[in-house]
């Protein structure tokens, strides 16, 4: 009997450090798989649409909407005083908030023919320019997003709802930040309930994606807007990454 408890004793310590072991395997499983299926969801949430041949195709077809004579007609004629009182009430907004003032030097990115710039001036931010393919002067200079024609650090203040335009997210982004003076602001509209138009490059399906694509910035607030087809903003604000010895 005396010879069989030390037996017992290894046959009991041997099942009980197994148990540990398949213990500590399995119960780390699940937090992996929830990570690699995050990563995976934040992927599929942003989608590049696809059937174009080049970077000049794709400046073609954006083209096509902003040179339309039709459409240019419309957003200087029914759709200007419109979109300007839109537009004008959600940068009074921002301006209660703090997130803009008038002394704020802004951009508009993809600003077509200028309603939103001409609603920032409105509002008192006097120092105000937009960018798009094509120049509408005196609102709008040319310019690429992919290729902010503008030194580093110049803007407080950024606004674009053409995010859904651009064929390359991450240096449209990235020149946003490069771009934005330190503690600088970016507002976005975009589109996560319906598709956007035709003439988009990107379908967007939750916020995400831009957390992970603004890297140099903070999430400062989303909410719910209804802004000519585009149902949610999102407002970043660059980090200030000044060092102080």
């Amino acid at each position: 009997m005396k010879k069989k408890l030390p037996l017992l004793k290894y046959i009991i310590t041997f099942l009980s450090l197994s148990f540990l072991l398949l213990f500590v395997f399995f119960s780390h499983q699940p937090r992996r798989s929830i990570t690699l299926l995050t990563a995976a969801a934040t992927e599929s949430d942003l989608k590049i649409r696809r059937g174009y041949t080049s970077y000049d195709a794709y400046i073609q077809r954006q083209l096509n909407k902003t040179l339309n004579p039709k459409l240019r007609e419309i957003w200087m004629t029914r759709d200007w005083d419109r979109k300007i009182h839109v537009f004008s009430r959600f940068f009074r907004e921002l301006k209660l908030r703090n997130l803009l003032s008038n002394s704020s030097k802004s951009l508009c990115i993809g600003a077509r023919v200028g309603q939103e710039v001409e609603a920032l001036r409105r509002v008192g931010v006097s120092d105000s320019i937009g960018i798009d393919l094509v120049p509408s002067p005196p609102l709008v200079l040319k310019g690429d997003f992919h290729h902010q024609p503008f030194d580093n650090e110049t803007f407080d203040f950024e606004f674009s709802n053409v995010f859904d335009h651009a064929l390359y997210p991450r240096k449209f982004v990235a020149e946003i930040e490069r771009t934005l003076k330190p503690d600088g602001v970016c507002v976005l509209h975009v589109a996560l309930a319906k598709r956007a138009d035709k003439y988009s490059a990107n379908d967007l399906y939750s916020v995400k994606p831009l957390l992970r694509l603004f890297e140099r910035s903070e999430l400062v607030r989303v909410r719910k807007v209804d802004g000519f087809g585009l149902d949610t903003e999102v407002i970043f604000r660059k980090k200030n990454t000044i060092q102080h010895s």
